[in-house]
């Protein structure tokens, strides 16, 4: 019988890597190790060694490197309070900060727990809360740092995940106190609400108090989202119709343009047998509605990364090999990001697709001197 399952199992792997393994012109498409004289070299196109892409974030931010290593170097908050502080307090940047600062703490606890003489990783934060109770960055920062480790650390509908999201939701109180007018609060929130398991009118209740502080933010809603996947507390049918009026109102320049293709990945099948899906209509028009929002957008919004990142995992599923290179000239070298981060190891399972890009690029006549950057 085991034997019997372990065959199936490789039937359905032969279907799912079917699509990658073929050329559009007749021969080929095959992974080989990378000193074979046939291996598409990712270094020709001046994108990062594997071992060196960032995991930590999904784009550039120098100033939250060089604080994030100043802090964890010296153990003192003061430069996150103070980048936190300059930082725009409505703007989709300060959302990503406040979520790496609480990263940065949650995964140095995780490898330093403490002990008897050892203080615990992560204890500029404690230490930030204590000395400076008042300052609204560092209770964003908190409130997101239990968030993060109730996911982190527990396993949700347990009495211990609870515990941490309930202490969450208070520190998440205690923030919007301090900041009236800060969104940050309620965008930690959304994730309790998915947690704790809110009612849709109270999760709706907490999303009107985002929507009038920054209707137009896309770490907003895409955290929404979330909740109203059928994963957790709503549908296939809520989830589309969330993105697609997100899309539908954003305005322009906007990147909530792209909202439906974050709802198609979170729907998509656990197994995929048939290459046509990825040329079927709700994937080709999300995908090109985030085509269109990253053509759109500014250069410099910080959510523009998100969905680059987005787009390289659908346009190499459907083949489109030219126009995921062209999404990975403005993203490599960082992988903090949907979908990557879904994997144990991001910066492989982005690797792997960056050598399919490129195989599939060369296999149709490409080359680093082709590619425009």
């Amino acid at each position: 019988m085991e034997i019997l399952w372990v065959l199936i199992a490789l039937v359905m792997l032969g279907f799912v890597l079917l699509p990658f393994l073929r050329r559009r012109r007749g021969a080929a498409i095959g992974l080989v190790s990378p000193d074979h004289p046939d291996a598409a070299d990712p270094a020709n196109y001046g994108f990062v060694r594997e071992e060196e892409l960032d995991i930590r974030m999904p784009g550039p931010d120098q100033d939250l490197l060089d604080v994030l290593d100043v802090v964890q170097r010296t153990q003192d908050y003061r430069a996150a309070q103070q980048l936190l502080a300059g930082t725009e307090a409505e703007g989709e940047q300060r959302w990503q900060r406040v979520q790496a600062f609480a990263g940065a703490a949650s995964l140095e606890l995780s490898q330093r727990p403490g002990g008897v003489g050892e203080a615990p990783g992560g204890q500029w934060l404690r230490v930030w809360r204590a000395e400076a109770p008042k300052d609204a960055g560092g209770a964003a920062v908190h409130a997101e740092f239990l968030v993060q480790q109730a996911w982190r650390t527990a396993t949700p509908g347990t009495d211990e995940f609870r515990i941490i999201m309930e202490e969450a939701k208070a520190a998440c109180g205690e923030a919007a106190l301090l900041a009236p007018g800060d969104p940050i609060p309620y965008i930690v929130e959304l994730s309790v609400a998915r947690g704790l398991g809110y009612s849709q009118k109270e999760f709706e209740q907490v999303w009107l108090r985002i929507l009038d502080r920054a209707p137009a933010h896309m770490g907003a809603h895409l955290a929404a989202l979330h909740y109203w996947c059928e994963k957790w507390h709503g549908s296939r049918e809520l989830a589309y119709e969330f993105a697609e009026a997100a899309a539908a109102r954003a305005p322009q320049g906007s990147l909530l343009a792209a909202m439906p293709l974050f709802a198609v990945f979170e729907h998509l099948p656990e197994v995929t047998l048939v290459s046509s899906f990825w040329q079927t209509e709700v994937v080709s028009k999300a995908v090109h509605g985030a085509l269109h929002a990253v053509h759109s957008a500014r250069p410099d919004d910080p959510m523009l990364a998100h969905v680059r990142h987005m787009l390289v995992f659908f346009l190499v599923r459907s083949e489109r090999w030219s126009e995921a290179m062209n999404q990975l000239v403005h993203i490599d070298g960082h992988v903090g990001a949907l979908p990557w981060t879904l994997s144990a190891d991001p910066a492989a399972e982005f690797a792997v697709y960056r050598a399919l890009a490129v195989a599939g690029y060369e296999a149709n006549g490409g080359s680093p001197a082709s590619l425009p950057h």
